[in-house]
């Protein structure tokens, strides 16, 4: 239960609202999400979220200053992950990725249906 809050809270804290009208594309392909993560940083500065996504399903970084780990395959067009941070479990959730220009990526928890946060790759 602590790290379904927990997740909430980051993904609250990570959500970004805008007026300006939004141009992301759908990344259904596992290929295709590969080449974009691949050698990058995905970053949320304010929050000091820096994750790296590998290749080989793993998933690197740090969140608030605390160690985050995890698990991640690409399943039926949904980036799907298991994820601890610093400790505390974040469950399983299977997420629409989209990208904007190749240069941000934006995760909607519960297969598109629910929160967002956009990530700057670096």
């Amino acid at each position: 239960m602590m790290g379904h809050a927990i997740s909430a809270m980051l993904f609250a804290l990570a959500s970004v609202t805008s007026a300006q009208a939004e141009t992301y594309a759908p990344v259904r392909d596992r290929e295709e999400f590969i080449s974009i993560v691949s050698g990058k940083t995905l970053e949320l500065p304010l929050l000091r979220i820096r994750l790296e996504v590998r290749p080989d399903g793993r998933i690197e970084g740090s969140a608030l200053g605390w160690e985050v780990t995890g698990s991640w395959n690409w399943q039926d067009g949904y980036f799907c992950r298991d994820m601890d941070w610093s400790g505390t479990p974040i469950p399983h959730n299977c997420q629409l990725v989209e990208t904007k220009g190749g240069q941000q990526l934006r995760f909607t928890v519960d297969r598109g249906e629910g929160d967002s946060a956009s990530f700057r790759l670096r």
